[in-house]
């Protein structure tokens, strides 16, 4: 038996076959601009599974806040018209085959608990860095919802009077405060550009670069401290930094230095899983739905 596994993005719809506990036949496909055009598509690709594989589900991974309740979409997303709508009744009718989905940050969430950097753990945080920053709250390996469906959107915790995590803690945000104090253009620079400068010796790039640090360890402090977790592992395009964990260890000691209550240290590991994460956990929440 084996699990279809699709991951709805904004420009590219992934796919590929879990089976024998690995995953394999992957594919993409560029995101459809319509609704029948992406059912066409994703027909097309169980037609050809059919042909190998006998299949016992589709999972999916797709943006905005799935309400497993109700069997629908929620929220808003890049791909607008998956929202709002009875998804999971047509898209059974359409494979003949039960369909699983759950959000993309839950999903590569629930991918580290089950085979990944906290598949030793239960009750982990997994915390995206990216154009903002969002994750998943799992909870005995599984994903915390919350009642208005919001459990992992930590970039809205505020980290100042007035702006949240999401608005200074990434590195997208470090680069625009580059930008502005260089009188640049936002396009001319990115994070990773910021950084090769602090390394190169840049006073400004360096001010920036610890800026980010610093709004990151605090925010990943201020998650330890509510939430209380196993674990918290970072993703997203930061995760990747050569040095990256060293460097929050040693913002730790700094914090830790000026507080004088500090009980447990998080621990804080990167991801494990990359480019596959979100269908790895797109099979888990099916099996998960599925028992």
């Amino acid at each position: 038996m084996a699990i279809l596994a699709f991951d709805i993005g904004g420009t590219s719809v992934k796919y590929g076959i879990w089976s024998d506990e690995s995953l394999s036949d992957k594919g993409k496909f560029k995101t459809p601009q319509t609704w029948a055009e992406m059912k066409a598509q994703l027909s097309r690709v169980k037609e050809e599974a059919d042909s190998t594989y006998s299949l016992e589900g589709v999972a999916f991974s797709a943006p905005g806040a799935v309400n497993q309740i109700d069997r629908q979409i929620e929220g808003v997303s890049a791909v607008r018209y998956l929202h709002f709508f009875p998804i999971y009744d047509e898209l059974e009718e359409m494979f003949g085959l039960p369909v699983s989905f759950e959000n993309d940050a839950n999903s590569a969430g629930l991918a580290e608990v089950w085979k990944g950097a906290a598949k030793d753990n239960d009750n982990v945080l997994f915390v995206v860095i990216g154009t903002g920053i969002g994750g998943a709250v799992i909870v005995n390996k599984k994903v915390h919802h919350g009642p208005h469906l919001f459990g992992g959107e930590f970039g809205f915790m505020l980290l100042n009077e007035t702006k949240t995590f999401s608005q200074i803690g990434t590195a997208v945000a470090m680069s625009r405060r580059y930008a502005e104090r260089m009188g640049m253009s936002y396009d001319d620079i990115d994070g990773q550009a910021v950084f090769e400068l602090a390394n190169q010796g840049d006073v400004i790039a360096k001010e920036e670069v610890d800026t980010f640090f610093m709004y990151l360890t605090m925010g990943l402090y201020n998650l330890a401290y509510a939430f209380d977790p196993e674990k918290i592992v970072i993703g997203g395009g930061v995760s990747s930094m050569d040095g990256i964990l060293e460097r929050i260890e040693v913002e730790f000691d700094s914090l830790f230095a000026r507080l004088q209550h500090t009980p447990f240290r998080p621990v804080i590991e990167t991801c494990e899983f990359k480019n596959d994460a979100n269908l790895i956990g797109a099979v888990y929440n099916f099996m998960q739905e599925n028992k």
